[in-house]
């Protein structure tokens, strides 16, 4: 069992910056790929930014350039700092393990049409974190 707890986010206006942190504990030797997912009414929910262990990131293509994910594996918490922040960035944002990658090493989609960053079957959720970015 793995526990997420998430820190961060807010309110900021069009193209400022925030931080979100989720702190993970329990067995994160297996559940050890991470995720940050966005919900919102517009799209539901998509996985925007995953990361491997040996820190290879992949991103979902509208928050390239601008979010970067990153791990401290010491102390095992999970980090997304997203710039350039524009109103469609809004939503709850939710962090999660798995025990399989969520994202694939060479930088690829899943399959044809779909995600760069998969949505965990089997895996643990943070509790969520909204951000809102105004105009």
């Amino acid at each position: 069992e793995v526990q997420l707890v998430q820190s961060g986010g807010g309110s900021v206006q069009a193209g400022g910056s925030l931080r979100l942190s989720c702190a993970a504990s329990g067995d994160t030797d297996t559940y050890k790929y991470y995720g940050w997912f966005r919900q919102n009414p517009q799209k539901g929910r998509e996985g925007i930014a995953g990361i491997n262990p040996d820190g290879i990131a992949n991103y979902e293509d509208s928050v390239k350039g601008r979010f970067t994910i990153s791990l401290d594996n010491f102390e095992n918490i999970l980090y997304l700092e997203m710039n350039s922040l524009k109103p469609e960035d809004s939503g709850v944002y939710l962090c999660a393990a798995d025990y399989r990658p969520l994202i694939k090493a060479d930088g690829t989609i899943w399959y044809p049409g779909g995600p760069s960053v998969r949505t965990p079957l089997n895996g643990y959720w943070g509790q969520g974190t909204r951000v809102t970015v105004s105009s």
